[in-house]
């Protein structure tokens, strides 16, 4: 399996150069050359297999000959011992022919733990064989950077820096980012929103000498091992729910659009997929996009549901490469309208491609509380804001209701237990491993939205450099 940029300046590269560098040196985004492809006897030799069992079929052909199946099938079997679920990411039915997927088993309580838990170890493998260092930065509106400190604390052979928005993220995000008190991990507040953060991040990649200089990977959502991961558990979900005898829909709460382009991914793969929602906040550039073929910046709304206040969803370039052809030049073109302007329109071609393979709505601040109560009263089952948002969308834009219908709960609700009291009169409650989480003692930078404070500060902290 090789790999590709999205806009077709930097080389082919294998699985394991592509989850190490993260980023392309042309600032484009790792795609695979080819899509691998389930059969339909594929699919249905899966059914009964465990999650994990499911994430080595899922895995391994996008590794290719990188890594020994041996040694994949162990890292794999590792991460997902550390969730407190047997199925990782389980089903709960909520309506006849509702569904709502659990993520939040893992030990920071949202889905990134899913991909996150599986990239931490493999990329400490990938600098072990080589004998190197690696400087991770990461930005993050709320559940990256958790899942991200969780996975990486300790790691041998990485540094990990995470990019937080000051005050933009609540104060159980903050304190698992900042209570770990491993050496190796430095959470940095920075005096703006998750877009200064990605955009910080974006920077430091393409300034080729500091890249270099710390050794600088990503792990992020623009990450390929990131998205190979997530895809997982859409097959699993379709398996369960009767594929490949039976489709199924999704609804996603999208921010950076790396959860939903996993799904994506599994519907290359052969999983019939029938109705592909986004859902988002009032921040809700990927809704105007469909409704308009117009892709505009219009500012960050704080709200409730804060990992989707997000403006630049980054993994968006990697859909419409898909939807262009993967036309590289035409890519590189819009995102450069992107940067410089803050806008572009979608050639006809691509909007109407956009519209044929997925949905989208927004749900407002009080559309959320109210589905939060609703669904408690009707059912007794909390929600975070992130997942009634989702579920909000999905019971307006579903058409077939003859086809299970999932929504993605991608965060427990007890990480937001102020939006939730405030909507259901609930106080969600920590699981018990996280009971004592507001008496840890923080650590933490603030720094102001400036490159050159970033970098200095990195440059000074760094092992990859220090030795």
């Amino acid at each position: 399996m090789r790999y590709i940029s999205t806009r077709g300046q930097s080389p082919e590269i294998s699985f394991d150069e592509a989850a190490l560098r993260g980023l392309a040196p042309d600032g484009g985004l790792y795609m695979p050359k080819e899509w691998p492809r389930f059969s339909t006897d594929d699919l249905i030799s899966m059914q009964g297999l465990s999650y994990v069992e499911v994430a080595k079929r899922v895995i391994r052909p996008f590794v290719g000959d990188s890594i020994e199946i041996s040694v994949l099938d162990r890292i794999i079997r590792n991460a997902y011992s550390k969730f407190y679920h047997q199925a990782i990411c389980p089903l709960t039915q909520i309506e006849s022919n509702d569904w709502i997927m659990e993520q939040f088993h893992g030990p920071t309580l949202a889905f990134k733990d899913v991909a996150m838990c599986f990239l931490a170890p493999l990329l400490d493998h990938l600098l072990e064989v080589r004998q190197s260092r690696s400087t991770i930065v990461v930005a993050t509106s709320g559940d990256t950077g958790s899942a991200a400190v969780d996975a990486f604390k300790g790691a041998e052979n990485i540094d990990l820096y995470v990019l937080l928005p000051k005050g933009r993220v609540s104060e159980v995000q903050q304190r698992q980012m900042t209570t770990s008190n491993a050496s190796n991990v430095h959470p940095l507040l920075i005096e703006g929103t998750f877009d200064d953060c990605q955009n910080l991040v974006k920077s430091m990649f393409s300034h080729d000498t500091f890249r270099e200089k710390i050794k600088l990977s990503g792990v992020n959502s623009i990450n390929w091992g990131r998205i190979v991961a997530q895809s997982v558990y859409y097959v699993y979900a379709a398996i369960q729910l009767g594929a490949p005898h039976r489709p199924v829909s999704f609804c996603v709460p999208t921010g950076n659009f790396g959860n939903i382009f996993a799904a994506y991914v599994a519907r290359q793969m052969g999983i019939e997929i029938e109705e592909l929602i986004i859902a988002s906040n009032q921040n809700d550039i990927l809704p105007r996009t469909l409704e308009t073929g117009r892709h505009e910046m219009n500012g960050v709304q704080q709200s409730q549901s804060p990992s989707m206040d997000i403006q630049i969803s980054s993994n968006f370039e990697r859909f419409l490469f898909e939807l262009s052809g993967r036309d590289a030049h035409m890519i590189s073109g819009l995102m450069n309208q992107l940067k410089q302007s803050g806008s572009f329109n979608l050639p006809e071609t691509i909007w109407s491609n956009l519209k044929k393979e997925m949905k989208a709505d927004r749900a407002s601040e009080a559309e959320m509380a109210k589905r939060i109560q609703s669904v408690y009263d009707k059912c007794g089952y909390l929600l975070d804001p992130h997942t009634a948002v989702g579920y909000d969308v999905a019971i307006k834009q579903r058409i077939k209701k003859e086809t299970p219908l999932v929504t993605l709960s991608t965060a427990h609700p007890a990480k937001f237990p102020d939006a939730v009291e405030k909507a259901s009169g609930q106080i969600p409650n920590l699981p018990n491993f996280l009971s004592d989480l507001y008496e840890r003692e923080e650590a933490y930078e603030i720094l102001p939205n400036a490159l050159d404070a970033v970098e200095t500060y990195i440059l000074e902290t760094a092992r990859s450099i220090q030795g």
